[in-house]
């Protein structure tokens, strides 16, 4: 009967500590004065094409992104796969 006892009170222990261990956590905030940290996004039109691949567009020139872009997920279509 005593060690029943005592486990069950170790029991109620642990978890009176996790509750407690909980309550604790802080609220996270982002201070505005900081600033951003990161590096700054630029256009995906502007990135150089993949060395692996043909050259399907041109640095900078969003028209030609947009046409590979168009191009791939043609390629990528189930239906249109399967026809060709």
């Amino acid at each position: 009967m005593r060690c029943t006892n005592l486990i069950v009170a170790a029991v109620l222990g642990v978890a009176f500590l996790s509750g407690l261990a909980a309550c604790g956590e802080r609220e996270e905030v982002v201070q505005a004065d900081r600033g951003y940290q990161g590096k700054p996004d630029g256009k995906p039109w502007d990135n150089e094409p993949l060395a692996y691949d043909t050259p399907k567009w041109q640095k900078g020139d969003q028209a030609s992104w947009e046409t590979q872009i168009r191009r791939r997920q043609l390629g990528q279509h189930e239906d249109r796969r399967i026809k060709q």
